[in-house]
């Protein structure tokens, strides 16, 4: 049985999930079936990412009732505001194949960088924070949340929301922990998801974390899952090998002790993706 987090809404979250985000290439329903069959149950998909529609047809493959799984989709960036989130949301619901999703959130906090509504973020956000709202209301969302949000987009939004975003799901990982932004979420109940929590490939000659995982006798990527698990952090690591995907669901077979803990904590920056929600460009 998987550990799951209470949200702020009272709605309980696996602690672990099988992000879809390029791991469902190919064959990506096949994918999605055998993380379902390695036991994930909570499911990160997308409209950006192209495969709700494997999501969905996994999930009914698997012959596991709906109600069993955990289902988080998100609206894009370029379709933020009022009318735009409860068009994409209706449009989500039918690729998916369902009544309702158990968390939705806003992808990122600005439209994509060059459009004339960049700066627009505040308005278009709390638009679209209301749209979210009315969609839970009816019952077509259990729980509303966010991505790539810091503290300054969170203020705005909390600002103006009824509803307290209960996710906010972050490039989060060794090297780069982004703990301000995740202090500023503990402090108002927000619940942590990590996205790319292994780094991408990007720690793999980390000497830190190469000493750690010798230590404790994994790779290194089962060890910054591991760290983050420990840390309280939902992990959403995505595989299309079934080994890797069984692997990655075994979390608490090893702990870490609390001078390695630190050791990771205040390790230099590492691994960082490049992409800031603030920022133009794309930084490399």
């Amino acid at each position: 049985m998987q550990k799951k987090i209470t949200l702020n809404d009272g709605h309980q979250i696996p602690s672990i999930g099988f992000g879809t985000y390029k791991a469902t290439t190919g064959s990506g329903f096949e994918v999605v079936l055998d993380a379902i069959r390695a036991g994930y149950r909570l499911l990160d998909t997308a409209k950006v990412y192209g495969n709700e529609s494997d999501v969905a047809k996994a999930v009914k493959q698997s012959g596991i009732p709906r109600e069993e799984f955990y289902i988080t989709s998100k609206l894009d960036r370029d379709m933020l505001g009022y009318h735009t989130a409860k068009s994409e949301l209706e449009q989500t619901l039918r690729r998916l194949d369902t009544d309702y999703i158990d968390l939705y959130l806003l992808h990122w906090p600005r439209p994509n960088y060059g459009r004339a509504d960049f700066e627009d973020w505040k308005r278009l956000d709390t638009e679209s924070w209301k749209a979210l709202e009315e969609m839970q209301a009816a019952g077509k969302i259990r729980s509303i949340g966010v991505s790539n949000f810091l503290p300054h987009h969170l203020q705005n939004l909390m600002e103006h929301a009824n509803v307290m975003p209960a996710v906010n799901q972050l490039e989060l990982h060794p090297g780069y922990m982004q703990y301000a932004a995740c202090e500023y979420c503990q402090k108002h109940g927000i619940v942590l998801e990590a996205w790319s929590p292994i780094g991408r490939g990007r720690l793999a000659e980390n000497a830190i974390l190469s000493s750690l995982a010798e230590k404790y006798q994994i790779s290194i990527p089962h060890l910054c899952l591991v760290f983050l698990h420990q840390e309280g952090i939902i992990v959403l690591p995505k595989s299309s090998s079934y080994d890797r995907m069984l692997e990655n669901m075994r979390l608490d077979d090893v702990r870490l002790s609390e001078e390695d803990l630190w050791k990771i904590r205040t390790m230099p920056q590492a691994g960082w993706g490049g992409e800031h929600p603030d920022c133009e460009r794309i930084y490399f």
